[in-house]
């Protein structure tokens, strides 16, 4: 994640813990000591008692270990005969993100409140201006009736002393496609038929309640297996890390990975054809075709903005070329994508040619767990120098649009618009566009703000890896 906070210290905490257990082969003998030794006895505790910081705890590690918070069956099954069926059977899905209930119990409805800043005025403007009668003044202070209120922020915008506040449920709030809201128990549920897995929900909950189902276990176990197992590696990885790219790739070759790819190789192919497609859809006379590399904003125009789906562009994305070049050497090998986000997890899972995803944040402890410091790495690795600039852009917003211009024959117009993250006002434009009246013929999308640099799990922030993948292509 680009900034941290407590909620993401403690994830990385116990991910740590459970990479070095895998390391140490103690993963199933002693992963039930991690949620007391996280909270241990007479410790300071964040929610009621250290009974239910350790519940909460071992509900996430499930998620680290491929489970839903659904699918226990028996309250008593332990965290080691979870990682016993998890080495066993691999339970891979569709499903990439659960919610862990015991964490997700402090954020109350989306309401405004009145605060102890009230001065109990004699103009009440709030009073005056309430559409639906729904303020009171009780011992010359105001209260808002939440069974009345309508949430429509007119008391916020009349109050001169600004004592009234908006206090919403953040992952709700920074949901741009309303795919998350509070089910009968008041625990946040995610609608997966409208979730397009852009891993803003896990950035804004305050508690680290919204998990991503990890392959870290099983990317471990082929580790340590007698097969072959390659990296793919996206291209904002060389911005998490004030190291060369050669240092990072050859961490990852020292974690155990037999080869890394590139997946800036993928967006040489990638460029090339979206820019014959785009040269052949303007001479077609078509008004406009959009970027097709963020699997998030694809979902999106699936689920939410169908009327775009004609404009998206038939190319594939960067990763698929790269794995399907890689796959075809390699045929019996387990191949990895190393990633930013959520939302490449569901491409890896529908894409034949790769087995597992490894986030940033689950790289960055791997590399903790088994005490490599990437300076000192061996670097004994062979780069690919026949890789564009423009390709390693691929990792910033604007890079796309940038190397797809630099194929362009002569005569072919361009017009881009640049979509650098994704909001509810944002899908509002992508709607307008969809009707191709504008003046844009070029659309790229992202949906994390700088790009792929900015996903929900990487580890550096996004300004510093803007500069670092700059300071590479210089």
């Amino acid at each position: 994640m680009s900034f941290t906070n407590n909620a993401v210290m403690i994830r990385r905490e116990f991910l740590t813990r459970i990479c070095q257990l895998l390391e140490q082969d103690s993963f199933v003998e002693r992963i039930d000591r991690i949620p007391l030794e996280l909270r241990p006895r007479n410790s300071e505790y964040v929610r009621c008692c250290i009974h239910k910081d350790r519940a909460v705890l071992k509900y996430k590690i499930m998620a680290v270990l491929g489970y839903n918070r659904q699918d226990e069956e028996d309250e008593l099954t332990s965290l080691s005969e979870y990682a016993r069926r998890a080495l066993a059977s691999k339970p891979l899905s569709d499903v990439m993100l659960t919610v862990v209930d015991e964490a997700c119990s402090s954020c109350r409805k989306n309401n405004y409140i009145v605060t102890n800043l009230c001065q109990g005025c004699v103009g009440r403007k709030c009073i005056v201006n309430c559409p639906k009668n729904a303020i009171d003044f009780i011992n010359g202070k105001a209260k808002i009736n939440q069974l009345d209120c309508a949430n429509c922020g007119i008391c916020i915008d009349n109050c001169p002393f600004h004592a009234i506040v908006y206090m919403p449920v953040p992952c709700e709030e920074a949901c741009p496609v309303n795919a998350i809201s509070k089910n009968s128990e008041g625990i946040e549920w995610i609608d997966m038929e409208k979730c397009i897995l852009c891993g803003k929900c896990i950035e804004a909950c305050p508690f680290g309640a919204i998990m991503e189902k990890s392959q870290l276990v099983y990317i471990y176990s082929a580790i340590k297996s007698d097969k072959k197992v390659i990296a793919l590696t996206a291209p904002a990885l060389v911005g998490q890390f004030m190291n060369d790219k050669k240092d990072i790739l050859a961490g990852l070759k020292a974690i155990g990975f037999d080869d890394v790819v590139e997946v800036a190789m993928g967006a040489d192919i990638t460029t090339k054809n979206e820019a014959l497609e785009f040269n052949n859809k303007m001479n077609e006379q078509q008004p406009l075709m959009t970027t097709s590399c963020c699997a998030s904003y694809i979902a999106l125009v699936e689920k939410h903005i169908p009327e775009l789906k004609q404009y998206v562009s038939d190319t594939k994305t960067p990763l698929a070329y790269t794995a399907e070049i890689v796959r075809k050497q390699n045929p019996d090998a387990v191949i990895v994508f190393v990633g930013p986000c959520v939302a490449k997890r569901k491409e890896v899972y529908d894409d034949k040619n790769i087995d597992y995803t490894l986030n940033f944040e689950e790289f960055g402890t791997m590399l903790i767990a088994k005490e490599i410091d990437l300076d000192n790495c061996d670097r004994d690795i062979i780069m690919d120098d026949n890789i564009s600039n423009e390709a390693h852009g691929f990792a910033l917003s604007g890079g796309v649009t940038n190397a797809v211009k630099s194929l362009l024959p002569a005569g072919i117009e361009i017009n881009p618009i640049v979509f650098n993250g994704v909001g509810k006002k944002d899908i509002r434009e992508l709607k307008k566009i969809s009707r191709a009246k504008g003046k844009e013929n070029f659309v790229e999308v992202m949906m994390c703000e700088e790009g792929c640099v900015g996903g929900c799990n990487t580890l550096a922030k996004r300004k510093i890896a803007k500069r670092q993948i700059g300071n590479m292509l210089k």
